[in-house]
């Protein structure tokens, strides 16, 4: 489905979803299959000014983000050396890489922020649907080092590393070893709603949502 399509579409109902979902939703998965098509500098500005946009607790906005594209090869391989090695072996195929950090105190007060790492994966959601929206995929990553991360882009005291994360156009998945083949092309699965949409009490099935 081209890019036109799925913006002028309104709704897509897959038979993998419970209801029916605008297909930014419907269809976004994992890939880790990546073309080496460049991603030019004005969509990946459109990218993260949909995270700006993003809603934080008192309007923080704690998110930060350090950016490596193929175009800056040093930088980028300093990025990557970063994942570990299981990631390392796909990710290096992304044209860009990214790093989200969370700030961890409010501006004002100084206090403990017990949202920021909630309000970074809001933004790093608002820049993933973005990305669908222009034919792109993100593939995010819990498996950093992050004391290596901190140490190689000198990240401040009051900053902590939250995921990161491969961009770049789809490519065909058969460019993968066969193991990571298979998880690009198995069928999605998510729990129940029934399973975590509680009434009344914690377990307890809302009765809307059988």
């Amino acid at each position: 489905m081209s890019n036109e399509s799925i913006i002028s579409s309104p709704f897509l109902e897959e038979s993998s979803c419970a209801a029916k979902l605008h297909p930014l939703i419907a269809q976004r998965r994992t890939r880790r299959a990546f073309s080496s098509r460049r991603v030019e500098s004005e969509t990946l500005r459109s990218l993260l000014e949909a995270a700006r946009w993003a809603p934080s607790s008192m309007n923080e906005q704690p998110w930060s983000f350090i950016v490596a594209t193929h175009r800056k090869p040093t930088e980028f391989e300093r990025l990557l050396q970063c994942l570990l090695e299981f990631n390392i072996r796909w990710a290096r195929h992304a044209p860009v890489l990214m790093l989200a950090i969370a700030k961890t105190n409010f501006t004002v007060s100084g206090e403990s922020n017990r949202h920021a790492f909630y309000d970074v994966g809001q933004a790093m959601a608002a820049l993933t649907y973005q990305a669908i929206a222009s034919g792109l995929s993100v593939c995010q990553m819990a498996g950093f080092d992050v004391q290596k991360a901190r140490s190689v882009f000198s990240i401040p005291a009051g900053h902590e590393p939250v995921v990161a994360a491969a961009i770049g156009y789809p490519d065909d998945p058969s460019v993968l070893p066969e193991k990571l083949q298979q998880k690009e092309l198995a069928p999605r699965r998510r729990n129940p709603i029934e399973e975590f949409v509680f009434q009344n009490k914690w377990g307890q099935p809302a009765d809307w949502s059988q």
